[in-house]
């Protein structure tokens, strides 16, 4: 019987009722917010395993608690799986970049969010067995337990998934993959966004990383790769 305990965040009383609800009779443990305010006072006084989090919320909305939840060392590990009625692939990407887990558009299926959430704490353990060695190649050094990144010994900030795919790519110099082993490496499988979207966060991260953006190469037809030390 799972023993983790489940952060609701939404100001639409039924659907919190209902979330609840059936978390419980999963074996899992809730806890209920109904605002911004309340989920990031809530995500310090009473630490939870995953967030599942509505956007659009009076006060702080959720793309700001995503953003000051991932900013904080004490909860940026936390896995965030939004649940929100904004379901256009802008609204996804944007909620990628603050660093969200996973996306669920209402209406909504309660097993599929409960299938989500497991998948999210089987991703969370994972990681944390994983090996997180800070990573020193061409002008980068790549800090995974940090997610920190200095290029030419200068701090330089990325965003959730600019750093998860530099970090994917750069473990494998050379290695050319498809956008969708990128999204699926960095996401998880059947993730509600389409591979292109990989494409405009290479973008970003080349224009980021300034002269050092060449590492990351195009292979035309196929996906990216990072350029392996000769």
């Amino acid at each position: 019987m799972p023993k983790e305990t489940i952060l609701v965040v939404d100001d639409e009383e039924d659907i919190l009722e209902l979330v609840r609800y059936n978390l419980v009779r999963e074996g899992y443990k809730v806890i209920c917010a109904a605002s911004g305010e309340e989920a990031l006072e809530k995500s310090v006084s009473a630490p939870s395993d995953v967030i599942v989090l509505d956007l659009m919320l009076p006060g702080i909305d959720g793309l700001d608690v995503t953003r000051r939840l991932k900013n904080d060392q004490n909860t940026r590990e936390i896995p965030i799986i939004m649940l929100t009625a904004k379901g256009d692939e802008a609204d996804i990407v944007t909620g990628l970049e603050m660093g969200a887990d996973d996306y669920i558009t209402k209406p909504f299926s309660p097993r599929i969010l409960i299938a989500r959430i497991r998948a999210a704490i089987r991703r969370q353990k994972k990681e944390t067995h994983a090996d997180i060695s800070e990573i020193h190649i061409h002008d980068l050094v790549i800090n995974p337990g940090m997610r920190s990144l200095m290029v030419k010994g200068m701090p330089v900030e990325l965003t959730y998934s600019e750093f998860q795919i530099l970090f994917f790519l750069a473990r494998r110099p050379g290695w050319v993959f498809t956008r969708t082993q990128i999204v699926d490496a960095v996401h998880g499988n059947d993730y509600p966004v389409t591979d292109r979207s990989i494409d405009v966060q290479i973008v970003g991260l080349r224009k980021k990383l300034e002269s050092c953006g060449k590492y990351i190469e195009t292979v035309r037809g196929v996906g990216y790769r990072f350029r392996e030390i000769k």
